[in-house]
């Protein structure tokens, strides 16, 4: 299995988690040799990964937009 993936870095949160989803489906079905299992499974555990960091960074951009909201709040007093 020659497959060919999409840099990480051009993937959105949604493209991951979509080719995510569909290797763990792939991978729960039979019919795969053990070289293809393990080049699905690499590729999902960098997939989760990047999920992950995606999801980090949109969690630090919320508190500081909360922190920032909540500095306006108290600058208004």
């Amino acid at each position: 299995m020659s497959q060919k993936f999409i840099k990480l870095e051009e993937l959105s949160y949604e493209q991951a988690f979509a080719e995510l989803e569909g290797i763990v489906a792939a991978l729960e079905t039979e019919g795969r040799t053990l070289d293809q299992a393990i080049t699905l499974y690499e590729r999902g555990q960098a997939l989760a990964g990047w999920c992950a960091g995606l999801l980090d960074a949109a969690e630090l951009k919320v508190q500081a937009l909360g922190g920032a909201a909540r500095l306006e709040m108290v600058e208004e007093d």
